[in-house]
C-alpha cells in the first residue's frame, strides 16, 4: 500500500505539500525533518501527517529524498505550539516550524549526534614543543589552543580557525582526529550544588516565592516589582526549587546586552550547565546550546526571543524578565510575540510561567487585573537602596550646551566631585540627527526614505538609520553649493565629545549600537563601568535596561519631548516604561539617587502623572483610556502593511482587503492610510488597521478571507504582511 506524507516547507504559501514515501523507508512521525524536491531545488521541511490516500495524480507526485531524523526534531508540546502560532499569526506552518529550529538544523545538521570528531595534539607535537612552529603563526596559534584542551571539529569551525593550519599540523604528524561517543551528563538532577548561599529574602520577596512555588501545573504569574526591588533574587529562589526537583528552567531576556550579567548571576548561584542562545552566536554554537536543552544536560537555558523554542527534556518553569520589552516581538518575517507564545507553551507543557517587570505591558497588566494571571507585587527596593529623588528641568528659553542645561551641568559636577558616576540618556545615536546648510537652510534627506541623514562624524559619513543608505559627509550643500554645513540637533557621539571637553578630569564612555558592534565590546564596557574606570556614562536604550550600576547616583534624560508626541497610540506607555526604567538605574545601592528630566513640556499631564503617582497608577489610567478609545488591549488588532514602488498599487491592494472585511458592530476598519513614514528604502508604504472587540471574531473574520487575499491580482504588485497584535505602528 503506497503511503503519502504531508510536509510543511519554509515557503510563504499557506499549505502543506504531498510527497510519496518509497516502500524501503519507515513511516515517519509528525515533526521529523525530511529532504524533498521542490521545483528545481531541494528543501528541508517537517512532516505534519502520514496518509494512505492523496488527491494528486500519480504524475504530479514526487518521492521524499531522505528522512533526516528518526525521532521528531521538536517534542510534541513545541510542535503543537508552532502549529497554533502559525494559525494565530496567519503564516504558513512551514514558516513557523522552521522558525522554531536553529539555522544548522534547517540546513540538515544532526539533531542528536551519537559521536563527535575531536582534535588533539600527538606525542610528537609535545616532544617538539611550540617554538618549532614560530615561522607558521597560524599553526602555532592552533597548537597553543590544543595544548590547553582538545577541541571538537564543531568548535574548530565555530571559531573560524585556519583550515590550512589544521592540514599543516596533520601533515607534520602533530595532530590526530578521534571519533568520541557523545555522553549526556545528567548529574545535576541527582544532587543540586549551590555555588553561593542564597540572600535573605525580604517579606515581599518571600511571599512571592511561596506563592509561585505553591502552585503546581500551569499558571501564569505577573511579578510587578519596582526597579531595584530584587526580582532576580525571586527568580533564583524559584529556580532553586525547580532545579532541586531535577527540572529545567528557560529564562528569556530582551537584549543580548543583558545576558552576560544574568548568566553570571545564575552561574555563581548554581553549579549546573547554563546554555546560552542569542543572535551573536555562530550557527554551531546555537545548535550546541539547543542540543544541551533537548538532552536535559543544560539545567538552565538563557536567551533572547528565539530561545523560546528550545526543547527541554524535563520542563520545569519559563521566566520572562522585562516582559514589557518590545524586542520580544519579532518585526521581520513572522511577527510572533515571545511573551504570548511563552504563556501558550507553559499551558501545553503544563508548567508555570513567570513574567517579571517594573513596568508591565498594558496587555499583561489587564490579564493580571482581570484574574487571568496571578498578580504579585514587590513595592520596596531590595537591601538598603533608598527611594529616588525626581525633578523636572524646564528648558524653555534656557541656553543649552549640546542639549544640556546649566542646572543639569551643575548637578553633574556635584555628583562627580563626590566620587559618584553619572548616567546621561539620549535615544539618538550618531553625531547629529540631521545635516543642515547654514546658508540656505537645506536639510540633507535620504534619497530612498522620508527621513534625514544622521551625521556620524567618527566614521566620516552620513547614514540613514531606516534603510542603511550611507555616503561620505558632503563638503558642499546639495542645494546651493555652500560649504557652511553643520550638524543639526544632538546625538550621543556629539554629547560624548562635549562632555570630554566640559569634564576633562572624568573619563566618559558611550554605549550605543555604534560602539558595541564588535564581539565582546559591550561586556568589556560594562566591566569597566563596574570597576569605576568611567565616571560619565552616555547611552541610548541599551544602557537603560536592567543594568545594575551601584555607583550611579544621578541620571539625566536629555530629550524626551519627541517621545511624548507620536503617531503611535502606544507612545505614552512606551515613554512611561522608558522613564521608569532609566530612572531605576539611579541609587541602586546604599547611595541615594537623583533623576532629572529636561523638557519643554514641563506641564505635560503624562509627565506629571508619572512623576507624582509612579508607573503603576499611570498604567492603570492608560488602560482606562484605551478601553474608552476601543484600542488594544481592550480591542484586538491586526495591521495589514503593503509597500510598492507606486503608492497606488499598495493602496489598491489594501483597499481590496478593506472591502472584504466585516464592518458590523464589534468590528472596525481604519484605512488604507499612508504609514507615518510614507517612503522607506525607495518604496511607498500603506497600512490598514482591522480591529475587533472579540479575539475569536477577529481570527474567524481574517481566516475566512485569507485564501481570497492570496489570490488578489493586486497582491503581485506589492510586498505585504499581516501583523497580529502590532507593537509598532511606524
Amino acid at each position: 500500500m503506497p503511503q503519502f506524507v504531508e510536509v510543511a516547507l519554509p515557503v510563504p504559501m499557506r499549505r502543506s505539500y504531498s510527497y510519496r514515501l518509497s516502500p524501503d523507508l519507515p513511516p515517519p512521525r509528525p515533526g521529523v525533518r525530511v529532504r524533498v524536491p521542490f521545483g528545481r531545488q531541494q528543501l528541508i521541511g517537517l512532516v505534519t501527517a502520514v496518509t494512505d490516500s492523496c488527491s494528486l495524480a500519480e504524475n504530479q507526485l514526487k518521492d521524499i529524498i531522505e528522512l533526516i531524523d528518526t525521532e521528531p526534531a521538536l517534542p510534541e508540546p513545541l510542535y503543537k505550539l508552532t502549529l497554533w502560532a502559525a494559525r494565530y499569526y496567519f503564516c504558513s506552518q512551514g514558516q513557523m516550524l522552521t522558525q522554531a529550529l536553529p539555522v544548522a538544523l534547517r540546513k540538515g545538521a544532526d539533531a542528536a549526534p551519537k559521536s563527535r570528531m575531536m582534535l588533539s595534539l600527538t606525542d610528537k607535537a609535545h616532544e617538539a614543543g611550540l617554538p618549532a612552529l614560530k615561522r607558521a603563526p597560524a599553526q602555532q596559534k592552533l597548537a597553543e589552543m590544543l595544548l590547553a584542551a582538545s577541541m571538537s571539529m564543531d568548535e574548530f569551525n565555530a571559531q573560524e580557525l585556519s583550515k590550512a593550519a589544521l592540514k599543516g599540523l596533520e601533515d607534520k604528524g602533530w595532530l590526530k582526529r578521534e571519533e568520541v561517543a557523545v555522553e549526556v551528563n545528567l548529574g545535576w538532577r541527582g544532587q543540586l550544588e549551590l555555588g553561593e548561599a542564597p540572600h535573605k529574602l525580604n517579606k515581599e520577596q518571600a511571599i512571592a516565592v511561596a506563592a509561585i512555588n505553591g502552585s503546581s501545573g500551569y499558571s501564569t504569574t505577573l511579578l510587578e516589582g519596582i526597579t531595584g526591588s530584587g526580582k532576580t533574587e525571586v527568580y533564583l529562589a524559584v529556580l532553586e526549587k525547580v532545579l532541586g526537583e531535577g527540572k529545567q528552567a528557560l529564562i528569556l531576556v530582551p537584549e543580548i546586552g543583558l545576558t552576560p550579567q544574568t548568566i553570571d548571576r545564575f552561574r555563581r548561584r548554581f553549579k549546573v550547565e547554563v546554555a546560552v542562545i542569542h543572535s551573536n552566536l555562530t550557527d554551531n554554537q546555537r545548535l550546541d546550546a539547543w542540543r544541551a536543552g533537548r538532552s536535559g544536560e543544560a539545567a538552565i537555558i538563557i536567551g533572547t526571543r528565539s530561545a523560546l523554542f528550545t526543547p527541554m527534556a524535563f520542563p520545569g518553569v519559563i521566566i520572562l524578565d522585562e516582559e514589557h520589552d518590545s524586542s520580544f516581538k519579532q518585526q521581520e518575517g513572522v511577527g510572533y510575540h515571545a511573551r504570548d507564545l511563552a504563556v501558550m507553551r507553559g499551558h501545553l507543557e503544563e508548567i508555570p510561567v513567570l513574567l517579571g517587570s517594573a513596568t508591565p505591558s498594558l496587555e499583561s497588566l489587564q490579564n493580571a487585573l482581570s484574574g487571568r494571571y496571578h498578580h504579585l507585587h514587590l513595592g520596596e527596593r531590595a537591601g538598603n537602596a533608598k527611594k529616588v529623588r525626581q525633578g523636572i528641568i524646564d528648558i524653555r528659553n534656557q541656553p543649552l550646551k549640546a542639549g544640556m542645561s546649566a542646572a543639569l551641568l551643575n548637578e553633574m559636577r556635584l555628583h562627580l566631585d563626590a566620587g559618584n558616576q553619572v548616567l546621561l540618556f539620549l535615544n539618538r545615536r550618531g553625531f547629529a540627527p540631521a545635516l543642515l546648510c547654514h546658508e540656505c537652510g537645506h536639510l540633507h534627506e535620504c534619497d530612498r526614505c522620508d527621513a534625514f541623514f544622521t551625521v556620524h562624524q567618527k566614521l566620516g559619513e552620513i547614514r540613514c538609520h531606516h534603510c542603511g543608505n550611507q555616503y561620505a559627509i558632503p563638503r558642499q550643500c546639495h542645494n546651493c553649493g555652500s560649504t557652511m554645513l553643520m550638524g543639526q540637533g544632538i546625538g550621543t557621539e556629539q554629547l560624548e565629545q562635549v562632555l570630554k571637553e566640559e569634564f576633562p578630569k572624568y573619563p566618559v564612555v558611550r554605549i550605543d549600537r555604534d560602539t558595541t558592534r564588535l564581539k565582546g565590546s559591550l561586556e568589556n564596557h560594562l566591566k569597566a563601568i563596574h570597576r569605576g574606570d568611567y565616571k560619565i556614562l552616555v547611552g541610548t536604550q541599551m544602557l537603560a535596561k536592567g543594568h545594575h550600576f551601584p555607583d550611579v547616583t544621578l541620571v539625566g534624560l536629555l530629550d524626551v519631548d519627541g517621545a511624548l508626541f507620536s503617531a503611535d497610540f502606544r507612545a505614552p506607555e512606551r515613554f512611561g516604561q522608558l522613564y521608569t526604567q532609566v530612572a531605576g538605574r539611579a541609587g541602586r545601592a546604599a547611595k541615594p539617587g537623583t533623576v532629572l528630566l529636561q523638557t519643554h513640556q514641563s506641564d505635560n499631564p503624562i509627565l506629571r502623572e508619572l512623576m507624582h503617582k509612579g508607573y503603576g497608577d499611570f498604567a492603570r489610567n492608560q488602560l482606562e483610556e484605551r478601553k474608552q478609545a476601543a484600542l488594544p488591549p481592550a480591542w484586538h488588532m491586526v495591521l495589514a502593511r503593503a509597500e510598492a514602488h507606486r503608492a497606488e498599487d499598495a493602496e489598491a491592494f489594501l483597499g481590496a482587503i478593506a472591502a472584504m472585511l466585516p464592518r458590523d458592530k464589534g468590528f472596525e476598519v481604519i484605512g488604507p492610510l499612508p504609514a507615518p513614514m510614507d517612503r522607506k528604502a525607495g518604496k511607498h508604504r500603506r497600512q490598514l488597521m482591522f480591529q475587533a472587540e472579540q479575539r475569536q471574531g477577529l481570527q474567524q473574520a481574517l481566516e475566512a478571507i485569507l485564501p481570497a487575499i492570496d489570490l488578489l491580482p493586486e497582491a503581485k504588485r506589492c510586498r505585504w504582511s499581516l501583523d497580529r497584535d502590532p507593537q509598532d505602528l511606524l
